[in-house]
């Protein structure tokens, strides 16, 4: 039985503005380039856990995806309030409407951002948040989900009551 993904080929159209960007944004230390196969291979987390390789290909092979990467609640957050700032890619929701902050999965919980990189491959950086899920709430923006927070509240509130049922 598999217990993770070790791997993940991301296909771009070219290595050279892609490896800037997944460097600049996602923060990856390159650990390998092949220049003969295009490829720039990069650990993730720490060597040996989980690898990431951008790949170039010629633009008609390239079929956007999506790919989510794990990290800390603050990494999520902080990143989303830099991408307001002064990032090139704009974070949206699920119904690609721009948003000003992160949005919550109230079934996981996660918090989460989601852009495009140069090639329209859909990424999204993820966290899972320490509260009780509460699917009912489908998804919400982070400003939301604190402010219904039992761990931010003295007095029950509507994500409170939602989970006492």
């Amino acid at each position: 039985m598999s217990t993770s993904l070790f791997v993940t080929h991301i296909m771009v159209s070219s290595l050279n503005a892609s490896m800037q960007y997944y460097e600049t944004v996602l923060g990856l230390e390159l650990a390998r380039l092949d220049t003969q196969s295009r490829r720039a291979h990069y650990w993730l987390a720490r060597q040996g856990k989980a690898m990431l390789t951008l790949w170039e290909m010629p633009v008609r092979q390239i079929n956007p995806q999506h790919f989510a990467f794990y990290g800390s609640v603050d990494w999520v957050t902080q990143l989303s309030a830099q991408f307001g700032q002064d990032c090139a890619s704009f974070p949206y929701d699920l119904l690609k409407e721009t948003m000003r902050g992160p949005m919550v999965f109230g079934w996981m919980p996660a918090v989460a951002i989601c852009f495009c990189d140069p090639d329209g491959h859909e990424l999204e950086f993820i966290a899972l948040l320490p509260d009780p899920p509460c699917p009912e709430l489908g998804v919400i923006p982070y400003a939301e989900w604190n402010q219904q927070s039992p761990q931010n509240l003295d007095q029950p509130s509507s994500h409170q009551s939602i989970i006492a049922k």
